[in-house]
């Protein structure tokens, strides 16, 4: 009689099924990439149950991981582990959140963060994002739905939540046959709750918010925008001297007296697609002397408004709802008729519209643009566009913040669909800052469609001026 367990490096595991790899793949799986897609395979031996344990093996038998199977995904098998296991219990994810918990806590300063990021994180289909007291799951695929119950109490296990809702409402559900869910699934999970990030307070929306309600990816991004909000002062003709009285430098104006007002040497800002308004609390806190917050929904806007309230910078800012792209041309089509008056070229009968502006910094982060391989071309007119106007209404000497969250929209690419908006708008931008998401979305090397985010910070300059 043939035992139900075999021994493969000195540990009896109960014998799963086998998916035999096709002899012609690429050897990605032996590479660490976490995916077998459905043409990568021969065929399964022995029998497997829909979201249940195979083992992954090449043509010759040999073992190579074991992952999770859906027959009618693309992405057939998701790889779990690099040694055999048994079953995807309680005990498997307490030990792998343990270590979701560890590098966070090494790493991210905040309490408020991701702490699974999926494949990153050895736990495919699985996002898992910390707001106050309350975890906000995200399941993406059958294997992990299939494992939900075990999950479930790993994860009060480990973290002692005191509520864990689920917002698996996102249309990738149907690729792996499952519906869209979202609902409370441990303990109390009030609809809105405060988060702390960099020092800011802002309120999360984990019901109606997009996503999981935040986006913490932008966290280190959105800290490295304190160097451009001060130092702008001269530019206005501020300056310090030295007080007859007091004895002590104080800012001054160019007539002599004394200016009074704190931020005097901050930078004005622009941010469009501002959602809860995440890069002026920022730009607030460093310094900035005014921030225009502009996003297309009003429910945005009035989240943005509360979070600003918050934390005591309603005086700085200001707030717009309208379309991002429209608005920019706006203020370049106004910056271009006022340019056309100072030259003489144009009907100064003619009242001018509120447009024309520009700022010190111009803050552009947008959501995706390219969703599918299909729709890069698209995006990179959109990017393209959306940029152009931006660095037009940047100050001379100041500063483009730009990011891109398509995955499909690559680094290189995004870096030459920008530099081609710099050519059309006659300016030349040096690169400041390159960076991705922050340390709570690891990336594991080799798998590239983990690295969809890109963040960039150039100052911009006219051709005109550098000669």
């Amino acid at each position: 009689m043939t035992s139900p367990y075999i021994e493969r490096k000195k540990v009896k595991v109960k014998q799963l099924a086998k998916i035999v790899l096709n002899k012609a793949r690429k050897k990605r799986v032996e590479q660490g990439h976490p995916w077998v897609f459905a043409s990568e395979i021969d065929r399964l031996e022995g029998e497997a149950s829909p979201g249940g344990l195979v083992d992954v093996v090449g043509h010759q038998g040999r073992y190579l991981a074991t992952g999770y199977w859906n027959p009618s995904s693309q992405i057939t098998v998701r790889i779990v582990s690099y040694e055999p296991i048994e079953e995807m219990g309680q005990a498997f994810f307490v030990e792998r959140l343990s270590r979701c918990r560890d590098h966070r806590e090494r790493f991210v300063a905040d309490r408020d963060c991701r702490l699974v990021y999926g494949e990153a994180d050895f736990l495919p289909g699985l996002i898992v994002d910390r707001f106050g007291e309350v975890l906000v799951v995200q399941i993406l695929t059958l294997g992990m739905e299939a494992a939900k119950t075990a999950l479930i109490d790993a994860l009060v296990q480990v973290f002692q939540p005191k509520g864990i809702y689920e917002r698996s409402d996102v249309s990738v559900r149907g690729l792996e046959g499952l519906e869209e869910r979202t609902g409370v699934l441990y303990g109390e999970c009030p609809p809105v709750i405060e988060i702390e990030e960099n020092g800011l307070k802002m309120e999360v929306d984990i019901v109606e918010g997009q996503k999981t309600g935040y986006f913490f990816d932008q966290r280190e991004n959105r800290a490295s925008i304190a160097p451009l909000m001060k130092g702008w002062g001269a530019r206005s003709g501020i300056k310090l001297a030295e007080h007859p009285e007091e004895k002590k430098l104080v800012p001054v104006n160019a007539n002599g007296k004394v200016v009074t007002f704190p931020y005097w040497d901050g930078a004005t800002v622009l941010e469009c697609f501002a959602h809860t308004g995440s890069f002026t609390l920022h730009a607030c806190r460093y310094g900035a002397k005014k921030v225009t917050c502009l996003d297309v929904s009003q429910h945005a806007i009035d989240t943005a408004k509360r979070n600003v309230e918050r934390n005591g910078f309603t005086d700085r800012v200001e707030f717009v709802v309208a379309d991002a792209f429209q608005y920019l041309r706006e203020q370049v089509k106004g910056l271009d008729e006022r340019k056309a008056r100072a030259a003489g070229g144009a009907d100064t009968s003619k009242k001018l519209e509120n447009a024309g502006r520009t700022w010190d910094v111009v803050i552009l982060d947008p959501p995706a643009f390219a969703k599918t391989r299909s729709a890069v071309q698209g995006a990179c007119r959109g990017y393209k566009d959306i940029n152009l106007q931006g660095m037009k209404l940047v100050n001379e000497g100041g500063y483009l913040v730009t990011a891109s969250c398509s995955y499909h929209m690559r680094p290189d690419l995004f870096l030459e669909t920008i530099h081609e908006a710099a050519n059309d708008a006659g300016k030349l931008l040096r690169l400041v800052e390159w960076r991705a998401a922050g340390k709570d979305h690891p990336q594991l090397l080799g798998v590239s469609e983990g690295h969809y985010l890109k963040f960039a910070i150039f100052e911009v300059r006219s051709k005109s001026l550098s000669k």
